[in-house]
């Protein structure tokens, strides 16, 4: 399975909602496999991965209509986690992540997320109610 760097937070989240019927269809699959398969191995790629092929925003490879708020987010993760282009596995990174993040890394990486105020992320990632 293939994600983006910001992917690694919202398959965390994730809570449900989503785009597109098809989008929300095509989450559920792999936060299901994420989330049940304790050795779920992840290929973190810098563009565009299994969960953007069925977001609407997908444009091609490589370009979405909300392009660079995606790549600053991806960059922030990849910044702020050391996170690189190679595999992982799943529950491995989203525990390594979960332990340093912080509140205000948080509110950084994802502020500018329109999924951010309604989605479970600050509950699963960092553990607030």
């Amino acid at each position: 399975m293939k994600l983006r760097p910001h992917h690694l937070l919202c398959t965390q989240g994730y809570s449900g909602k989503g785009y597109s019927p098809e989008f929300v269809e095509n989450m559920n699959a792999v936060t299901g496999v994420l989330r049940t398969d304790p050795a779920a191995r992840v290929a973190v790629v810098f563009s565009t991965d299994d969960i953007c092929a069925h977001c609407p925003q997908k444009l091609g490879e490589d370009v979405c209509a909300q392009g660079s708020k995606v790549k600053r987010i991806d960059q922030k993760v990849i910044d702020y986690f050391c996170i690189e282009e190679k595999e992982y596995v799943y529950r491995e990174i989203t525990a390594k992540i979960s332990a340093v993040m912080t509140r205000e890394m948080m509110d950084d990486i994802c502020g500018e997320c329109n999924w951010y105020p309604i989605s479970a992320c600050k509950r699963k990632v960092l553990g607030e109610v």
